[in-house]
């Protein structure tokens, strides 16, 4: 069950926005006041918080800074004073997006998928961002595993990241200088040769299983890239 916090004390908003909730998929979990806030937070973890600024006790702009402290969840403030100050001031506190009372119900789900989508965006972005996947292979630097049609090739720390650099810029051609420089470091004393023998043992290891839409190509007299038809890049 995935949850959506719902901060007001006027009941009339907090009802009408927990039936638009449950209409989006979500439960609603309602708080009167600001303390209460950050204790159904701290309890049910939701997915987004529609937070009232002018709550009792403890007002919104202080809760959306609290739990800012602790979490990226996105919040939504929602309330009646619309000057700019209010506005920039709630922003610049943390909170993703801002509402002014009166408001329409369906224009606040609006704000709330459209927030949802942007976080779930970057997270996916945060997830691949260490992943290359090129037709049958995968390349996952976080793990420092390297599979071609799901089965994994036991390739050294070194080979991952050749094949990272390689296949991160497909088409791309490295000299035999670059790949030193980026793969061994600017202090290493071996020469190009280093590069041809780590290329050999590093094609074995792949000519184990069938990829024929990729491959490590060399370039006579300057070095290699890693090659992809058109049709899958």
């Amino acid at each position: 069950m995935e949850y959506v916090l719902i901060a007001d004390d006027n009941k009339d908003i907090t009802d009408i926005l927990s039936v638009y909730v449950k209409k989006e998929g979500y439960e609603p979990v309602i708080a009167k006041d600001g303390p209460e806030a950050e204790r159904l937070f701290k309890r049910f973890d939701p997915i987004a918080i529609l937070l009232d600024v002018m709550m009792p006790m403890k007002d919104g702009y202080e809760v959306c800074s609290s739990i800012r402290k602790e979490s990226s969840v996105p919040i939504i403030l929602i309330t009646a004073r619309g000057e700019d100050y209010d506005k920039i001031m709630g922003l610049d506190i943390g909170a993703d997006d801002y509402i002014v009372k009166p408001f329409s119900p369906s224009e606040v789900m609006a704000r709330l998928r459209a927030v949802l989508r942007r976080i779930k965006k970057e997270d996916s972005s945060e997830e691949n961002k260490n992943i290359i996947k090129i037709n049958n292979m995968v390349v996952n630097l976080e793990e420092y595993s390297f599979t071609v049609d799901g089965k994994r090739i036991p390739l050294t720390k070194k080979e991952i990241e050749t094949m990272w650099t390689l296949a991160g810029n497909p088409n791309k051609v490295f000299t035999r200088d670059n790949l030193l420089d980026s793969l061994w470091g600017f202090d290493y004393f071996g020469d190009s040769r280093t590069v041809d023998s780590h290329i050999k043992r590093l094609r074995a290891k792949l000519d184990t299983v069938e990829h024929p839409a990729w491959s490590i190509k060399t370039i006579w007299g300057v070095g290699y890239k890693f090659e992809i038809s058109e049709s899958d890049f």
